[in-house]
């Protein structure tokens, strides 16, 4: 037995609740970790608290991320006594994830935990930081440079949002965030916006193109925000797309693409190859100092997950979410 949270849904309906969990309701995996820390996203909070369909299987244990100890393991891959660490793959929607002390995974999951990270800070950055870098290595392939232009973060409170302006700050960007909040004014620039513009300029239907501004653009709330966006990027622009907070639809038209030669490339963070995900950790320990974390991130215990999922879907979190599980 081993303590974490479990999602039920049968005939009294659907219910998340810190238990005891029997070592039975871990799928299979050749991988048994000792979880250390663990996170709470937005699609983890959407699973907790039954807000959108995000659990594919019964019962679940939520949790995308996850950083922890090889327990027991029949890979060659790993070793017991390592550190490793696992964002996405469908765990904590289809295979039970890190919202709890122990984790049975497939070791093509997982990562070493870099060196240049603790495992707190690692679930610092988590699946947040580790998107928001995929988003910046997609910039930067697509040849936007600092000298380009402002860059537009949009969610800029959320997790994704926290760390895209800090990570494009310490390139040397030039970032302006956006944001129904704000009031968060200071702790945005604290982490590296120039300006902080209200999200209502964007999340509303707008014009087929617009005045160009942005260089480029980091957007996770999809929508009206994501076309206007789109139609208000300079000649060549790219918009790395990660979310869709505001929606899924993006009421758009082809004339940004056609005519002003606009990418828009979309970043997956769950099914990313390996290599992929290593080139962004490597890039995030070469990127961020310690004083970041906590800035951006705090840290409650495994008790305290459930009512902060609530507080989270109100957008009612800033940054980030640090699950601590093991004592």
């Amino acid at each position: 037995m081993f303590k974490g949270i479990l999602i039920e849904k049968d005939e009294q309906g659907y219910r998340a609740a810190v238990k005891s969990i029997d070592e039975s309701v871990l799928p299979e995996g050749d991988v048994t970790i000792k979880v250390a820390y663990s996170t709470l996203n937005y699609k983890d909070a959407l699973a907790i608290t039954g807000k959108g369909p995000v659990v594919r299987n019964f019962p679940m244990v939520p949790g995308i991320d996850l950083v922890g100890t090889v327990e027991q393991t029949d890979s060659d891959k790993f070793k017991v006594g390592d550190h490793v660490l696992l964002n996405g793959f469908g765990v904590g929607e289809a295979h039970c994830g890190g919202l709890a002390e122990t984790a049975r995974l497939k070791s093509e999951w997982l990562i070493p935990l870099p060196s240049a990270f603790s495992a707190r800070q690692a679930m610092s950055i988590g699946t947040a930081g580790y998107t928001a870098m995929l988003c910046v290595i997609a910039l930067e392939k697509h040849g936007i440079t600092p000298d380009k232009g402002e860059i537009l973060v949009t969610g800029a409170n959320g997790g994704v949002g926290s760390f895209a302006i800090t990570i494009l700050a310490k390139l040397g960007y030039t970032v302006v965030a956006s944001t129904g909040r704000v009031d968060q004014a200071e702790y945005l620039k604290k982490l590296g916006a120039t300006e902080v513009i209200d999200r209502a300029t964007l999340s509303e239907p707008g014009r087929p193109l617009a005045r160009e501004r942005w260089a480029a653009a980091i957007d996770s709330t999809g929508s009206h925000t994501l076309a206007n966006i789109c139609a208000s990027l300079k000649y060549g622009g790219v918009v790395a797309a990660c979310g869709l907070a505001q929606g899924m639809d993006l009421p758009a038209t082809v004339m940004p693409f056609i005519l002003r030669g606009v990418t828009l490339a979309g970043i997956d963070s769950v099914m990313r190859p390996t290599q992929d995900r290593v080139e962004a950790w490597e890039r995030l320990a070469t990127i961020l100092e310690a004083d970041v974390f906590d800035d951006i991130a705090k840290e409650i215990s495994l008790e305290e997950a459930i009512d902060t999922a609530e507080q989270l879907i109100s957008g009612k979190v800033r940054g980030r979410v640090v699950v601590k599980i093991a004592e």
